[in-house]
């Protein structure tokens, strides 16, 4: 197994987060090329994970805490790690310490590069960034904000745990109108696919519907709004955990349309 650095070969692989195979991915628009060239002079940091046949199998992102979505200073926070485990495309590549050759990896990286310890947040989902999983590698709890777990590993004795940012808004939303609300930030092919969807359904319904999107790359949005990434739908925050379908999002936009009339 080999961890390299990002390179301009591996990019549009990264873009897709290794799922080229994924004929979703193609509804997610250019959001994440954007995100990325937006991160660079930022310091974000991505690493990929190679098998003894040279396939890509794994990836993992970080970068300042100071330029992410959360709260915190001196540190790294990982935004995604992600092992292929899909039996389309590439293949399988879980259960062989791969994750752990990645995270590995970054943390290195991070103490060369001077930070005072790795941040990182960890869900309940079975499939995907477990809170349990980083606390076998050394990583603790230290906030949690609707059920999603905010965990550092300390480099140093000085390192100041993270936190989340909490502050809520409401969307404005527009007499006689159906407001959709889409905060993104670009960084998750899952959310952007929702944004276009959604912005793609909004459409069918005229000036009946009116479509805003919130760029949360400014951090000061972020902390404004207490969103990094959702859609609302006249004030309501729809969907959690995989991306909701273009028909869903067509369905609940349709159900406010009625109720104006």
């Amino acid at each position: 197994m080999q961890v390299i650095d990002l390179n301009k070969e591996h990019e549009p692989l990264y873009f897709v987060c290794l799922e080229d195979w994924s004929d979703e991915m193609k509804e997610a628009g250019n959001h994440r090329q954007s995100w990325y060239e937006w991160m660079q002079d930022k310091g974000l940091r991505v690493k990929l994970a190679l098998d003894e046949d040279g396939q890509i199998g794994g990836m993992i992102e970080y970068m300042p805490i100071e330029h992410s979505y959360v709260e915190g200073s001196g540190l790294y926070l990982i935004s995604c790690i992600w092992v292929h485990g899909h039996k389309k495309g590439r293949g399988n590549f879980q259960k062989h310490g791969m994750g752990t050759a990645l995270l590995t990896a970054a943390e290195e990286d991070a103490r060369a590069r001077g930070s005072k310890g790795m941040a990182a947040y960890g869900l309940w989902l079975p499939f995907w960034i477990r809170a349990s999983w980083f606390k076998k590698h050394g990583y603790t709890k230290v906030d949690s904000h609707e059920g999603i777990q905010l965990l550092l590993k300390p480099f140093s004795d000085d390192a100041v745990p993270p936190r989340w940012i909490k502050q809520k808004h409401t969307p404005e939303l527009m007499p006689g109108k159906v407001t959709v609300t889409s905060f993104i930030d670009g960084r998750c092919p899952s959310s952007n696919m929702v944004h276009e969807r959604a912005k793609r359904a909004s459409q069918e319904f005229g000036d009946k519907v009116i479509f805003r999107t919130v760029d949360t790359r400014d951090k000061d949005v972020v902390r404004r709004t207490g969103e990094v990434s959702g859609l609302y739908i006249d004030g309501k925050r729809v969907g959690f955990g995989p991306p909701l379908t273009y028909e869903k999002i067509r369905g609940k936009i349709a159900g406010r349309v009625k109720k104006l009339s």
